[in-house]
């Protein structure tokens, strides 16, 4: 396969370039993300389709990658049981080297194909589940070799990489091949292939929770009361969909309630 992750971009010299010059080069650069993931939108549906029924029919999602793209999932799935109040389990990251090593760069644990694979078979991953690997080279083998494990035992898969017609988009049973280009510093795909693993990250997990119900009009209205921000924000939204006037009525419904959700259908059963 052809790594154009690994090609040359067309800026040169950059050690002599100005402040000016390499931040505009950067911003046009970041500017053709967006572009390159509408292309692979239909790729991206279907893969949001087959997560939404896997996790309405009992199973769990599995994002398995290292690098900067494991670690951005692992900043995706940590959020979702506080913003939409889902269980924590449900979604899952499984990082090269422990989610404990989040904040050190352990690249070398990427390159050991079985340790994937045991890692999810400690999560008792079963073919109830769905297993997304990440992997802007597509070649990455700690997540190559999980997917080809999972296709051994019929464990539903998907991908999301930066190359065309890689090994792991080939194990994939729902491939996502998002192109980005050449990086602006050769190789670094921490920046394009980065930000659009965190656009993609955004896209999937917000689609999944609103088709999974945790989402009404365009509110958290099951987002967890951990912390006075977030309460105080829950405590307006309960105001504004059930109509209750004073602030400390509405504050002590919530948190008798814990959510905004389950306020509502309190009060909804009374009325009725």
């Amino acid at each position: 396969m052809h790594k154009i992750t690994e090609q040359a971009s067309p800026y040169r010299d950059l050690e002599n370039k100005s402040i000016e010059d390499i931040t505009r080069f950067i911003n046009n650069e970041d500017a053709t993300v967006a572009a390159a993931i509408k292309k692979s939108l239909p790729q991206i549906n279907e893969l949001i389709h087959i997560i939404v029924d896997t996790l309405k029919s009992g199973g769990r999602m599995f994002y398995i990658g290292a690098g900067s793209g494991g670690r951005l999932s692992v900043l995706d799935v940590i959020e979702l049981p506080t913003t939409y109040g889902i269980p924590k389990g449900l979604v899952n990251t499984i990082l090269a080297g422990g989610i404990g090593q989040l904040a050190e760069a352990r690249e070398e644990k990427e390159d050991d194909p079985l340790a994937g694979w045991e890692e999810l078979l400690a999560c008792a991953i079963s073919p109830k589940d769905i297993v997304i690997g990440i992997s802007a080279s597509g070649t990455t083998p700690f997540v190559l070799g999980a997917l080809k494990s999972c296709r051994q035992f019929h464990v539903p898969t998907g991908c999301i990489v930066s190359n065309p017609g890689s090994p792991i988009a080939a194990e994939a049973d729902f491939p996502v091949e998002v192109i980005t280009g050449p990086e602006f510093i050769m190789g670094s795909t921490r920046m394009k292939c980065g930000t659009a693993q965190k656009m993609i990250f955004d896209m999937i997990s917000t689609t999944v929770m609103i088709q999974l119900g945790r989402v009404e009009d365009n509110q958290m209205v099951n987002v967890l009361l951990i912390n006075d921000k977030i309460t105080d924000r829950a405590v307006k939204m309960l105001m504004e969909k059930s109509g209750i006037a004073d602030y400390e009525e509405a504050r002590k419904l919530l948190i008798s309630h814990g959510s905004v959700k389950k306020a509502m259908d309190y009060l909804k059963n009374a009325v009725l």
